[in-house]
């Protein structure tokens, strides 16, 4: 009778903790970010080297201080990809990474099969906005536009 009690008392700490990790996941430690925040000004880095401000509206974004790859944001831009590719840079190797499920403007895997068919173009935001960690955005030719942090190469060595 004992077993059943301390059995029962060890699977209800595990759904416990595991719904804590959870929470902390998906809610705990992301914020919303504001239009107006320093982190809300997107660059994109010119073919040489030279960080550009762009237009941005509809920004919405989120970040936590627990990670410099918890950054992601959402935005429209006027800046046509014919333009964006001839000023600038190119990025060679972009992976969305997958947020919070409630931060719904966002879409990490449709993000990603768009740039690998060609429907969106990846760029260089800023190389080490965080040391080994650089922000890349995805531009579509529609003007919708992402933002995220990913692991450069430097940092993978």
């Amino acid at each position: 009778m004992n077993g059943k009690y301390i059995g029962g008392g060890i699977v209800l700490i595990a759904l416990a903790f595991g719904a804590g990790v959870y929470y902390a996941q998906e809610y705990g430690y992301y914020e919303q970010v504001s239009a107006t925040a320093p982190a809300a000004a997107i660059t994109l880095a010119e073919l040489g080297g030279t960080l550009d401000p762009i237009d941005v509206a509809g920004y919405q974004g989120i970040d936590a201080d627990s990670s410099p790859l918890r950054y992601r944001a959402c935005f429209r831009t006027d800046i046509s990809l014919a333009t964006a590719t001839e000023t600038f840079q190119v990025y060679d190797a972009p992976t969305p990474l997958i947020g919070p499920k409630w931060f719904d403007c966002y879409d990490a895997k449709r993000i990603g099969a768009d740039l690998e068919a060609g429907r969106a173009v990846a760029f260089l935001s800023q190389h080490d906005i965080h040391d080994g960690v650089d922000r890349v955005v995805a531009i579509y030719p529609d003007g919708q536009a992402f933002v995220w942090h990913q692991l450069n190469s430097e940092a993978e060595k």
